[in-house]
């Protein structure tokens, strides 16, 4: 039996109906383990602190040295994305994240998990816009919103299903567990990636171009400019409040350590019917329309979340359901006004650029909200309030801008 998938993805909607779901889905599972590598690190914190002995600053860094190196990883990738096959590049690239994270899960100290981590940042970084730039090619424009929100249902999944067992799994076992079974867990679907993702070579030809002449055909258009202002702008404002949900929920609200999973599991949960219905919204109306009702409808559960409200449980869930609804929901009108925003030979570029500020901007976010809370001698995190109006204001930015972005494809 041929281990080589024997069709080529020539121009958008040539793939049969079957293959066409076959490859979302095993896009979607790649993501997912993704954005679990990404985001199994927060919960982990009080086990990680106590292993190591390390203080909160150097907690941060091991969170934030992943964004960072996906940043740097996605900027560099912008100006050669669309000189490979996308198949190549994104098996490659997930090939890498395997063997970081299991480096995660023998690292001996704070020194070796931060290197691990930046590897694996490095090559996360890469690994969401290549798949997202497959998206773009072989999808066809009028079903391009429903694809993007299949692929970014593994953010749903991740919440309802991979942090919570990522947390079950370390509270029976050790921290380094979940990094085991997310190494076990890559190399299944990197077999499954072998047989369903198609070469995707419609966007070659012609002279590659240097890296200079590759940035400079790349910002030489505006309509990405107002693209990739939009996207990370919408990032930052989700991830000054996102990190530190976890944190404060326990020092500030009182909310029992076991039960955090919870908040991820019903967050998660909601999404999975709320994505579908924003991707059908992302295809029938405009896309920057979209993207306003969701900006605008997420400053009621950012506001909710950052009062840190002294409830029970059951307030506490309803109002982490509404975040993840909104919040969450954000990123798919957002990923499809980039994705439209240009011509199918610059689209790698666009994606891997894009991802660079999405990670830079996510860096800086979770930085700044850093900056601005303090903690207090009673332990809890003061002015988690200021940095909800922070992530308003700047949802209201993205607004302004989305709204210059013009389709091309």
């Amino acid at each position: 039996m041929n281990p080589q998938p024997q069709s080529q993805a020539g121009p958008a909607g040539q793939l049969s109906p079957e293959r066409e779901r076959g490859l979302l889905l095993t896009l979607m599972a790649l993501q997912f383990t993704v954005i679990v590598d990404f985001m199994i690190m927060m919960p982990l914190s009080p086990q990680l602190m106590a292993d190591f002995g390390i203080q909160p600053a150097q907690f941060g860094l091991l969170v934030s040295s992943y964004s960072i190196a996906a940043g740097i990883s996605a900027l560099l990738a912008a100006s050669i994305a669309d000189r490979f096959d996308r198949r190549s590049a994104l098996l490659a690239s997930y090939v890498g994240l395997m063997v970081s994270t299991l480096a995660c899960a023998t690292a001996t100290g704070f020194y070796s998990m931060l290197i691990a981590r930046a590897i694996a940042g490095t090559f996360g970084g890469v690994l969401g816009s290549v798949a997202l730039a497959i998206v773009g090619d072989v999808i066809p424009p009028q079903r391009r919103g429903h694809a993007m929100g299949i692929v970014m249902l593994a953010f749903s999944l991740a919440a309802v299903a991979g942090v919570p067992l990522g947390l079950y799994i370390a509270n029976h076992a050790t921290w380094r567990t979940p990094f085991t079974a997310l190494t076990a867990a890559c190399a299944v679907i990197l077999l499954f990636s072998w047989r369903t993702v198609p070469h995707v070579r419609g966007h070659l030809g012609g002279k590659p171009l240097s890296l200079f002449a590759s940035y400079r055909e790349l910002l030489s258009v505006p309509n990405h400019w107002w693209g990739f202002a939009t996207s990370a702008l919408v990032m930052f404002a989700g991830f000054t409040v996102i990190p530190y949900i976890a944190p404060t929920m326990i020092a500030n609200v009182g909310l029992d350590p076991h039960h955090l999973p919870y908040i991820y599991l019903v967050g998660g949960a909601v999404t999975l019917l709320s994505r579908p219905w924003i991707a059908r919204l992302t295809d029938r109306h405009r896309h920057a329309n979209v993207l306003a009702f969701t900006v605008f409808a997420s400053f009621v559960p950012i506001l909710l979340v950052t009062q840190t409200l002294r409830l029970g449980l059951a307030w506490q869930l309803g109002f982490s359901a509404l975040f993840f609804i909104f919040v969450s929901g954000r990123f798919i009108p957002t990923s499809a006004l980039v994705t439209a925003s240009s011509e199918p030979r610059l689209r790698g570029r666009v994606m891997a650029f894009n991802s660079a500020m999405q990670n830079l901007a996510s860096g800086l976010a979770a930085a700044t909200a850093g900056a601005i809370m303090i903690r207090a001698p009673g332990g809890q995190l003061l002015h988690y309030d200021w940095v909800g109006f922070l992530a308003c204001f700047v949802g209201l930015l993205s607004v302004w801008t989305a709204r210059k972005v013009r389709a091309i494809s």
